[in-house]
């Protein structure tokens, strides 16, 4: 008996070579899979886009600005502008704009789907809008009231731009999927009644999962009555994966949570990381301004994009915009801070990007 196990393992032995050659030659002749491809874990790092505001020192929106008013730096290394757009232009490539003769036309309007043209312009033109409203047990005074304003940012934005309506208390509802139909969210917006107890974070992530899977400039509009006190997420979580997947945060709150000055600090650090602001309403009417403020923000955001050139971070990758020449140095840029490239296990036929980056 001993003999033949050892017989055994030898032939186990010799044949596990053979086995292996014969599976690596199977994968090299698999339709699709290049025999030069090593299917491993890569951190794949495409079209970066950026929503980017420029104010004075009064907040006032500075227009009329081009793609060579811009450097945008990654890592401290100079990265080149692909796309640009203005408010809810389309976005176009440098080419395009008759600003870059020297862009190679494969890179410059290339869409997720492999397609060049104005298939990409069609994709990023608007904003995809996900609101997020807060119906736990603190809104049960101004319900209504917190209904209106909503209501009226919805039919205020601009027709290019598609919304969405998730409301929560302890879990998330996704009242109404992302549409043009405005007259679908404001029914999601009338049906929604308060509720539970109070988990902005669990819900807040969920909704920028969802924001991510779009492609173009997406935000989240957050209403909330309070703080949190049902969440597992931590804030931090939340706000390095809005960094990472692009999504810009505006956070619409009333005074009862400036009561808790931990939730306060948590609102201005998260939306000034993600590119978005925080407003504190004293009543119902000043909810009113703010939802305005934040429309008017959207129409006046430029949106630029490039290409990362070499980098061997893996980690956290800061991004730093400024705009060129002394007279444009005095203003103000807010834009999201950094990101995180992922790392994803991909093939030629099915390629996963890092999140909130338009994959070529």
């Amino acid at each position: 008996m001993g003999s033949q196990s050892r017989k055994r393992e030898t032939m186990r032995t010799k044949l596990f070579p053979l086995t292996v050659v014969v599976l690596g030659l199977m994968l090299c002749h698999e339709p699709g899979i290049d025999a030069q491809e090593n299917p491993d874990f890569h951190v794949v790092v495409n079209m970066v886009q950026l929503n980017v505001a420029v104010t004075d020192k009064n907040g006032h929106y500075i227009t009329g600005l081009r793609p060579k008013d811009f450097a945008i730096a990654e890592d401290g290394i100079l990265e080149k502008t692909a796309t640009f757009a203005e408010g809810n232009e389309p976005a176009r490539s440098l080419r395009e704009l008759g600003e870059d003769s020297s862009a190679p036309p494969s890179l410059a309007t290339r869409s997720s789907d492999g397609a060049l043209g104005s298939s990409f312009d069609s994709q990023i033109r608007g904003a995809n809008v996900f609101v997020l409203f807060d119906t736990s047990n603190y809104m049960y005074r101004g319900f209504v009231f917190a209904q209106d304003a909503i209501t009226e940012f919805i039919r205020s934005l601009e027709s290019a731009d598609k919304i969405a309506l998730y409301s929560y208390s302890r879990d998330l509802s996704r009242a109404a999927p992302l549409t043009s139909d405005r007259s679908q969210v404001v029914r999601a917006v009338r049906s929604t009644v308060a509720g539970d107890e109070a988990a902005l974070y669990n819900a807040l992530l969920l909704t920028l999962k969802d924001a991510a899977q779009n492609t173009g400039r997406k935000v989240v509009v957050v209403f909330s009555n309070g703080p949190d006190n049902s969440s597992v997420v931590p804030p931090e979580d939340v706000a390095e994966f809005a960094q990472s997947a692009g999504v810009s945060i505006y956070m619409i709150s009333t005074q009862k949570a400036q009561l808790e000055p931990v939730s306060t600090a948590v609102f201005d650090r998260m939306t000034a990381a993600t590119g978005g602001k925080a407003y504190f309403a004293k009543d119902w009417q000043d909810e009113h301004r703010a939802f305005a403020s934040v429309r008017d923000d959207l129409a006046h955001l430029y949106s630029l994009s490039y290409y990362p050139k070499a980098n061997t971070n893996t980690g956290w990758r800061a991004i730093t915009v400024k705009l060129i020449g002394d007279q444009l140095k005095k203003y103000k840029i807010r834009t999201r801070n950094g990101y995180r490239p992922q790392p994803s296990r991909f093939s030629s036929e099915n390629r996963t990007t890092v999140p909130g980056v338009v994959p070529q």
